[in-house]
């Protein structure tokens, strides 16, 4: 029996190295893996539904589970994970010195409905007490002028939502004062370039995302990875194998940080925080299945829903397939 040839869209993370690579299997599956930046494969995927299977942004995810397109599930992979206090940037001239001073502020950011803004708004909210409707939200590109929306949102009233012109970028207008600070998944240029004008609003992000892991047990999930539910449909098995061997790929990895002889990694002092990850964090500091994310899950689904963005909070369970949610064991 031949096997199911399958399109897969994701970036070139070392977590599937071993699958892209040939060195781990999906049994039953060829994989045609196109490495492509995940700001390109969510667009493909939310617009046309290009790819079999594709790394996707939770928060669209959610979207369109709610909505009921378009139809793809999850695999409770997590291709992407960050903690989020680090992506708040400000201009130093605007007054913003705590998360208080976001209140009646401009702040921009490239789409509403990307994932770190939706986590970034739920921490403001529940652990500063900053309400996404106190802020005026600015959208627009961040380097390059013209980005609109993946999904069409429809949003509360009271959250108010300015495009900026056609012609302008988010960038240049937190480095000029026009607006007051950047909520963004990546640096504005005109921070990594040295900008007088902007300033992260917690220079020290690293202790404080510390400080809030060991308080709630969260570390934020960015990305998961869907499939076509045609090709659920008719292939059930999928599911399970894909879930298998995205599993094995990550492991992987982690048996690769242990091989300290030489490092693999560049960087002169990975081994240091590799140490201290694990210390903090346990030895599966980047966990995939259901239950070890049940937690970091639940809230992403009550930001969603407390930020307008889907009409209804789904058992976290309904999120992902079914094959997946459970191992047999000997």
């Amino acid at each position: 029996m031949s096997k199911l040839s399958l399109s897969f869209a994701c970036w070139d993370y070392d977590r599937i190295q071993a699958l892209t690579s040939g060195l781990v299997q999906v049994k039953g599956v060829n994989l045609n893996w196109l490495n492509l930046p995940v700001e390109e494969t969510f667009w493909r995927m939310v617009r046309h539904q290009e790819f079999d299977v594709s790394e996707l942004s939770l928060s669209s995810y959610l979207i369109a589970k709610d909505r009921g397109y378009p139809k793809f599930t999850a695999l409770p992979v997590f291709m992407s994970r960050f903690f989020r206090h680090s992506g708040i940037y400000i201009n130093v001239n605007s007054g913003i010195q705590s998360p208080a001073d976001l209140k009646g502020k401009r702040v921009g950011i490239p789409e509403y409905q990307l994932t770190a803004c939706l986590w970034i708004r739920g921490i403001l909210h529940h652990d500063f007490g900053v309400h996404p409707t106190d802020m005026n939200w600015y959208t627009g590109g961040q380097e390059t002028a013209g980005r609109i929306e993946k999904i069409k949102l429809e949003l509360p009233p009271e959250i108010n939502i300015i495009p900026i012109n056609e012609d302008q970028t988010l960038n240049a207008l937190l480095e000029s004062g026009e607006i007051d600070a950047l909520i963004a998944p990546r640096a504005p240029s005109c921070f990594l370039n040295g900008s007088p004008n902007v300033d992260r609003l917690f220079p020290d992000y690293v202790s404080i995302e510390k400080a809030y892991y060991k308080r709630t047990g969260i570390f934020p999930i960015m990305h998961v990875v869907v499939i076509k539910d045609e090709i659920l449909e008719d292939h059930p098995w999928v599911a399970a194998n894909l879930y298998q061997a995205f599993v094995e790929a990550k492991q992987k990895v982690y048996d690769g940080f242990k091989q300290t002889a030489a490092l693999k990694v560049t960087m002169p002092w990975f081994t240091s925080e590799w140490e201290k990850t694990r210390e903090l964090m346990g030895e599966d500091f980047w966990p995939y299945g259901f239950e070890k994310n049940r937690t970091t899950l639940e809230a992403a689904v009550t930001y969603s829903y407390e930020q307008g963005m889907i009409k209804n909070k789904p058992k976290i369970e309904e999120l992902f397939a079914k094959s997946t949610l459970e191992q047999f064991t000997l």
